[in-house]
């Protein structure tokens, strides 16, 4: 007869609510010779010991079943058949007879904040024991009184698989044997304190259902064939700060859709992307967030799936096939990646085991009010942890090229988007995040030293110092930085009538006095043509032909500005009206000249910056760059130096309407001056205004020795190569 004891942990079994469910539950010896099998199995009618046949005896009123008898009769890891409420016979091993399988090591390192490959053990994966497949679990979850796996296999009840706590790791696992893959599930908690029931995904799920559903499927291990060793040989010992760098900035569900509108498949998007990235002259796709998300109108941004390529376009090896196909075609990848904040979405990381867990528990700090998300609690050891290892996963098991970090700034500052007094200080009375900051050196160590040649690139809007400068001197340890001070003067000059912009001269040049502090990104990215912004086209001033002009003088700004490149889907043949996420690219305009011009401007400006060395090789250096004129004020006339090692070109930009003749520019050195790009050309829809081949003439000007004398075209930009004598 049960002891009272014991009666009180079998009430725990019925009422969902027994942390150790093994205690109770499996097989335990009575005498030397004499064991009990204990199993609960609600929606059961009976269950019988293979492979005598014994019948377990239900207690009474429960769903629990128990069997005495001689030991040497039950194998280690026996099997049960029983009939289920509907008259369905199964045949299965009981979990509760399979011992802890996570290591020690594992679980000291989760705690220590240091394993960066968790994910390898956290979440589900295909395991073997003894022989005996199936699939093992493990979940973070340390204020939880009970952690259960519920999923299609057991009716969603979270009676059926309670999950054994791994001492004080806060760990949660339970093997499951034989269940097959593709089988769905969720975690169910109860919190130790309330009481309160949750059910949420697997923070560490590879793979979800299409939305508006929320679970997870059980996923094999990928045996993905890579073809692209080649590519990460290469980009093992490439030099990138001198190599050209020029992304095509990519939403995957409204780049292109099917004839019906729905969206393509990572494989036939890797396709049609590769072949126009390739036309178009890109080095490299940068992705909007591709984890998952339950919400289009989010881009992404809003993640609750972070190990988890979304399956609105596919499966996790659908997306390696996407990758691999890029590099196979010499195109990098980069991926957008959010550890700024998540949503507070019932079913994911808020509040995960009933606290504060992922998140701050002050919401003076844990809480984005701006956005209505949850700020990650970067203190806290296996919250970093989460973080560094979901990078670690996009660079190893997608051959990511490098991840473009969201809203860098957020995390910097305790204050960020809050009123006075909203916001806490730090220790030393700053407002600076300490902890954001470590996390930030540390993930860049992490991912510099463990995957070569790949990069963290920083959304980052302030003036913070260092941010792509090594840890080991104070900095952040990224290796490129948007210019978003520079993205945001130029589009303001740009806006403004040629009439006007004489007076507003220096907002183009400001941003040289700081352009070697950072290894800056220089992008026209999503984020300026949409919420009322109206597209890059419709920004530019003037008529028609004017804005085009406009336009086609902004992108020659933008490929002979020193910094790598970055440009949004669409704005590369002028899209008019504003991106939204729910339809694709106005593709039909791209059958119109003015519009198919412009898709050739940006193919010339790509290959003039990656055959031209002079245009990319100092991108970040000082030395790079030189003013010929920047005063110029009252005919809005910039000139200026691009320079290698051991050439040069010069770019002359007119932003007024005006058609400059004979206009002087100092030059560097006597010889042959060739024009290699004009955005006026005809070709572009330009008016066809230029110059071909220009002598120097021995006239000092602008604190040259020689000069040209030029055509300057209207609303345009051109670039000429030296030729010597």
């Amino acid at each position: 007869m049960d002891t009272p004891e014991l009666t009180t942990e079998l009430q725990k079994i019925l009422e969902a609510r027994h942390y150790d469910p093994f205690a109770v539950l499996g097989k335990h010896p009575l005498s030397e010779n004499q064991t009990l099998i204990r199993v609960f199995m609600p929606h059961t009618q009976s269950v019988n010991l293979l492979p005598n046949g014994d019948a377990l005896q239900r207690i009474e009123n429960s769903d629990l079943f128990v069997w005495e008898g001689d030991a040497s009769q039950v194998e280690e890891h026996y099997q049960l058949e029983s009939i289920d409420s509907e008259g369905n016979h199964r045949v299965t091993y009981d979990p509760y007879s399979f011992p802890p399988q996570l290591n020690d090591f594992d679980l000291h390192l989760f705690g220590e904040g240091k394993h960066w490959h968790a994910y390898r053990f956290l979440g589900a994966h295909p395991h073997l024991v003894h022989g005996i497949a199936g699939v093992l679990f493990a979940v973070w979850a340390p204020n939880a009184e009970r952690v259960s796996v519920v999923g299609d296999f057991n009716q969603w009840d979270g009676r059926c698989h309670p999950m054994r706590v791994l001492g004080s790791s806060g760990i949660w696992e339970l093997f499951i044997p034989e269940l097959p893959m593709g089988s769905l599930y969720k975690f169910e908690l109860r919190n130790r304190e309330t009481g309160e029931i949750l059910t949420k995904i697997d923070p560490y799920a590879k793979a979800f259902e299409r939305r508006p559903q929320t679970a997870a499927y059980v996923t094999p291990s990928s045996s993905y064939p890579w073809r692209d060793n080649a590519w990460l040989i290469a980009r093992r010992q490439q030099d990138w700060l001198h190599l050209p760098f020029s992304i095509y900035e990519v939403h995957l569900g409204s780049w292109q859709r099917d004839a019906d509108g729905n969206f393509l498949n990572y494989r036939e998007l890797a396709r049609r992307l590769v072949e126009y990235v390739l036309k178009l002259g890109f080095t490299h796709i940068e992705l909007l967030p591709i984890s998952e998300h339950p919400l289009d109108e989010s881009w992404g941004y809003q993640t609750t799936g972070y190990y988890a390529p979304t399956s609105r376009f596919g499966t996790p090896d659908d997306f390696r096939y996407f990758v691999d196909y890029c590099h196979q075609n010499n195109i990098g990848v980069i991926l957008d990646w959010v550890p700024s904040h998540f949503p507070k979405d019932a079913h994911a990381l808020a509040r995960f085991d009933g606290t504060a867990l992922y998140e701050y528990a002050d919401p003076r700090q844990g809480e984005h009010k701006e956005w209505g998300t949850l700020v990650f609690n970067y203190a806290r050891l296996e919250v970093k942890n989460f973080l560094i290892a979901n990078a670690v996963y996009w660079l190893d098991e997608f051959h990511i090229d490098g991840l473009r970090v969201d809203a860098v700034a957020s995390m910097l500052y305790l204050d960020y988007s809050r009123e006075a007094g909203e916001s806490l200080l730090n220790r030393y009375g700053g407002n600076e995040n300490l902890e954001a900051i470590a996390f930030f050196q540390e993930l860049n160590n992490i991912t510099h030293s463990e995957y070569a040649g790949t990069l963290m690139i920083a959304e980052e809007s302030t003036s913070w110092a260092q941010v792509t400068r090594p840890t080991w001197r104070g900095g952040l340890g990224f290796s490129m930085k948007w210019n978003m001070g520079w993205m945001h003067d130029t589009l303001t000059y740009m806006e403004k009538d040629p009439i006007y912009r004489s007076y507003h001269h220096n907002i183009l040049t400001f941003g040289l006095l700081y352009a070697f502090t950072e290894n800056f990104v220089a992008p026209f990215s999503h984020d300026e043509v949409v919420h009322g912004k109206l597209s890059l086209l419709d920004k530019m001033a003037g008529d028609s032909w004017q804005r085009f002009a406009n336009l086609r003088l902004l992108y020659t700004y933008l490929w002979t500005y020193p910094a790598k490149k970055l440009l949004f889907m669409g704005c590369e043949f002028a899209q008019g009206r504003e991106w939204s996420e729910a339809r694709g690219l106005d593709w039909e305009l791209t059958e119109i000249p003015a519009h198919s011009g412009m898709q050739s401007l940006v193919r010339d400006l790509n290959q003039l910056y990656c055959q031209k060395t002079a245009l990319h090789y100092a991108d970040f250096e000082g030395q790079g760059f030189a003013w010929i004129d920047c005063h110029d004020a009252h005919q809005s006339v910039l000139a200026y130096l691009r320079r290698s090692t051991d050439s040069f070109v010069l770019v002359v930009l007119n932003f007024t309407p005006t058609p400059r003749h004979d206009y002087r520019i100092g030059v560097p050195s006597a010889g042959n001056y060739q024009e290699i790009f004009n955005s006026d050309s005809m070709y572009y829809g330009g008016s066809n205004l230029g110059n071909s081949s220009v002598q120097s003439d021995a006239v000092a000007w602008m604190g040259q020795s020689n000069s040209i004398s030029l055509t300057l075209p209207p609303l345009a930009g051109i670039v000429l190569e030296w030729r010597a004598e």
